[in-house]
């Protein structure tokens, strides 16, 4: 994946984001990363209780397919 083809698609909770990402990837073929801000907080030593707040991105190029898979997710998984 070339990071500047990469587009943030959803932020949510780690338990979403990891069903939307096996979402996309087993059943459409569609590659993602994750990012997780907590984790570098925690690893500079900031712990105040923040939510775990991760991020999906996908290829641009991928979009059009992702988009109807990210839209009903979001419909049926209102955080």
């Amino acid at each position: 994946m070339k990071s500047e083809d990469l587009i943030r698609v959803y932020s949510g909770s780690e338990v979403s984001v990891l069903y939307l990402k096996k979402e996309l990837e087993e059943n459409h073929g569609i590659a993602t990363l994750t990012k997780n801000a907590f984790r570098a907080w925690v690893a500079a030593g900031f712990v105040a209780g923040l939510p775990s707040i991760t991020d999906l991105y996908i290829q641009e190029a991928d979009l059009k397919r992702a988009e109807p898979v990210i839209l009903e997710f979001v419909k049926n998984n209102k955080e």
